[in-house]
């Protein structure tokens, strides 16, 4: 039997009696996504980083931190196009300064040190993000960037929500204009000295042609940031406006009106050889294999170890 043939944005692709079931990789619109993470850096943040030097190595005090910023970075990388991550601490020094940490790849995450900005800043100045990861976002477009996303975490009042709100307008306007690639802000608060009324004030805003730029939520302890982020990311990551599936013949056969569940399933025409999965103005066409459970050997649906197998035998192991 000929190996299949799985194209992005597919991993796996069966077929059951006419019923497809495609599974998708990652959400289509996402090819080209360049993502950073920037992290609170100011005093308030200080004992949560924990000691350092000396004090570090007599224990007791950990930093919490750390194991968080590793979770995220590992979880977003599999997001990213290249997996590697640009990394900052920010609102350290006199509020407004950011102390670049690196492009920091996914796969070594459990191994970098995040033992906090060398200065914790006198305020929480957030604008200087913005104006860091457009500019970021610019130099990568010509590597191949055609999505960006700026996660934000922080555990205080943000001091310049009027000049965010403004730049906001202005990167927006630049979206919509095709100057900048579609980006998204994802603001995560921790604790009890967030401002939520703020926070909403700045991720309610809907900007002509591009809806939302921000959205945020809010962690009650450190311990919950990660998990957070990764809810808030698969929901700005997923295709707002669903999408289309077609047979061979160009016959529509399935229509997703709001978004694209992980795994598609639909049935197609006798003989049809291939489906078409439309989204966001791009298609994706992918060969149907043979059916799956064939072979005249008595081994029935339920014989999972089998599939197993075949699956290995059939798909290429996508490293992320």
């Amino acid at each position: 039997m000929a190996h299949e043939t799985i194209s992005k944005p597919f991993s796996d692709v069966h077929n059951k009696g006419g019923t497809v079931l495609a599974t998708l990789l990652h959400d289509p619109t996402v090819e080209g996504l360049d993502v950073a993470l920037y992290m609170d850096g100011s005093a308030s943040m200080e004992d949560e980083y924990g000691p350092r030097g000396v004090l570090a190595k007599l224990g007791g005090v950990r930093n919490l931190v750390e194991p968080q910023m590793r979770w995220m970075l590992e979880y977003l990388a599999t997001k990213d196009r290249d997996g590697v991550l640009r990394v900052a601490y920010w609102a350290t020094g006199d509020g407004s300064a950011l102390e670049i940490v690196g492009d920091l790849a996914g796969k070594q995450a459990q191994e970098y040190k995040f033992p906090g900005p060398q200065y914790y800043g006198k305020g929480t100045v957030l604008l200087p993000v913005l104006r860091d990861y457009v500019a970021h976002i610019r130099k990568e477009i010509d590597r191949g960037a055609r999505r960006g996303l700026a996660v934000i975490i922080t555990d205080s009042q943000v001091h310049d929500a009027a000049d965010v709100r403004a730049y906001s307008q202005q990167v927006a306007k630049e979206v919509a204009s095709g100057r900048l690639p579609r980006l998204n802000f994802v603001l995560v608060g921790v604790g009890d000295q967030v401002d939520e009324g703020q926070m909403e004030s700045i991720c309610h805003e809907e900007y002509p042609g591009v809806g939302h730029l921000w959205c945020h939520r809010i962690a009650d302890k450190m311990e919950e940031m990660a998990e957070l982020v990764a809810v808030l990311v698969d929901e700005t990551m997923t295709v707002a406006a669903g999408g289309t599936i077609y047979d061979d013949k160009g016959n529509v056969v399935k229509v997703y009106e709001t978004r694209l569940p992980a795994v598609l399933e639909f049935k197609v025409p006798a003989g049809c050889k291939s489906f078409t999965l439309e989204v966001a103005g791009q298609k994706f066409t992918q060969p149907i294999p043979e059916e799956d459970h064939h072979e005249p050997n008595g081994h029935g649906a339920h014989d999972d170890d089998d599939d197993d197998d075949d699956d290995h035998h059939a798909k290429p192991v996508h490293k992320h």
